[in-house]
């Protein structure tokens, strides 16, 4: 009976990593079906041309899909910007706020309305972009569109019905992702996406090699500080400030006693790498809508919302370091703890319970916080800056290395959490079918 309860477990587990990864093989499959009426080999050749700015940074996280301009074009960035408004909002809109405190019916509703956000967005954003796309040629002097019409349908119409199809879809996949496979969907078509420009990246980085553009000791270096900032990521993700939790007990007709018996955990980097995508999103929102329109201060803007750009790297500190503080605030609620912990008999040591407990945890946590924005800043800024000034000829810096480390860590820790459920489950069925023998 014990085996087949975790050959069940086991076939449960398989059977959502299994889905995971085939719903990211269809997302990976998407990015090479072309968007109808453009010139394929054009357009590859114009983001090539554009790969160590802000739409190299854009088909980074779109795994390719924005330089080949499939219908996967806008990839998810629509919907994390959307979450990121609504996040904002749900502290601003009383009516919000009210429904996130309702529970799973309130999430489920607020959810809906990023849908519905996230499909305006696309909208726009397809709009600018085939507008954009109609009147740009490659640096051959080659139209990037080969038609103003694709049939019956406008170019322009049929862009924003497919990349906003296209955007609808990937978020379904998160979704799914999310609820029947290991979690974290949209952070894991991101990953994807990422990992996905690695092998393109090394083969140019050996073809540079090779051609003697690139010296042997330059790319050394680069190799060994993407080690030494991937083992720094790992080393802050899972570093923690520990506070001590003891419980009083007291049994009848005796006194009170004291047992140290647990801790609360506080994550250096508490928010993970939500702030550098919801910064990255934020500056590729206004980088991009530059590319539209030819002015000169809007060219000048361009090349300062570049990843290498000093406003860029301004802005994107900022940016994280407010995401930083935001999420945490959204997320954890230091009274909520402080009111849990003494209502089950917990303390501080040293610390009053209740208020003073708060002002302790939020007084710690605020202090994680700076530690945290200022490794996030660092990894997420050097690095570009250090690739950039190597001219290495695509765009890979520390926010893609973030995500990739923070996703792929965040991903394990899923995995056994539903082993360790599965687990107790098990147990528990187990225990279950005992006690009918016993009774019978």
């Amino acid at each position: 009976m014990a085996n087949g309860i975790e050959n069940n477990k086991n076939r449960d587990l398989l059977r959502r990593i299994g889905f995971t990864l085939a719903m990211l093989a269809v997302y990976r499959i998407g990015v090479h079906v072309p968007t109808p009426g453009v010139d394929s080999a054009s357009v590859l050749k114009f983001f090539e041309d554009q790969s160590k700015g802000i739409l190299g940074l854009f088909n980074t996280f779109t795994g390719g899909a924005l330089s080949q301009f499939s219908v996967f074009a806008l990839g998810i960035m629509p919907y994390i910007s959307a979450s990121i408004i609504f996040q904002l909002l749900t502290s601003a809109v009383p009516h919000l706020e009210a429904l996130k405190k309702e529970g799973e019916h309130g999430r489920r509703k607020i959810n809906q309305y990023t849908r519905y956000a996230t499909i305006v967005l696309a909208i726009i954003q397809g709009f600018g972009i085939s507008t954009w796309l109609m009147h740009s040629t490659a640096s051959d002097g080659k139209p990037l569109v080969l038609s103003p019409d694709v049939g019956f349908v406008p170019f322009r119409l049929m862009t924003i019905i497919t990349l906003t199809a296209g955007t609808a879809f990937i978020m379904w996949l998160g979704e799914q992702i999310t609820e029947r496979g290991i979690g974290n969907g949209s952070s894991l078509i991101i990953f994807t996406g990422i990992a996905a420009s690695i092998p393109k990246g090394a083969s140019g980085l050996w073809a540079l090699v090779k051609n003697g553009e690139l010296s042997s000791a330059v790319v050394l270096f680069i190799l060994l500080f993407m080690v030494f900032i991937i083992a720094a990521v790992i080393f802050m993700e899972v570093g923690q400030r520990r506070i001590p939790i003891q419980y009083s007990q007291r049994g009848a007709g005796m006194q009170a006693m004291t047992t140290p018996s647990s801790h609360l955990p506080i994550k250096i980097n508490f928010s993970g790498v939500i702030p550098p995508i919801f910064a990255s999103s934020l500056l590729m929102f206004p980088a991009t809508m530059a590319q539209f329109v030819q002015s000169p201060w809007l060219k000048s803007l361009q090349e300062s919302l570049s990843p290498s750009g000093t406003i860029y790297n301004i802005l994107f500190v900022g940016l994280i370091v407010f995401f930083s503080f935001f999420y945490t605030e959204i997320v954890f609620n230091p009274n909520e703890v402080a009111e849990n912990l003494k209502k089950y008999g917990g303390f501080i040591p040293g610390v009053r319970a209740g208020k003073s407990t708060a002002e302790f945890i939020q007084r710690v946590l605020d202090r994680v916080n700076v530690g945290g924005a200022i490794y996030l800043s660092i990894i997420c800024v050097l690095p570009g800056l250090l690739i950039s000034m190597a001219k290495v000829p695509f765009y890979f810096g520390g926010t893609s290395l973030l995500i990739l480390v923070g996703v792929a860590l965040d991903t394990s820790q899923q995995i056994q959490s539903h082993m360790i459920t599965q687990k107790y489950d098990g147990f528990l069925k187990g225990a279950k079918i005992r006690s009918r023998r016993v009774t019978y």
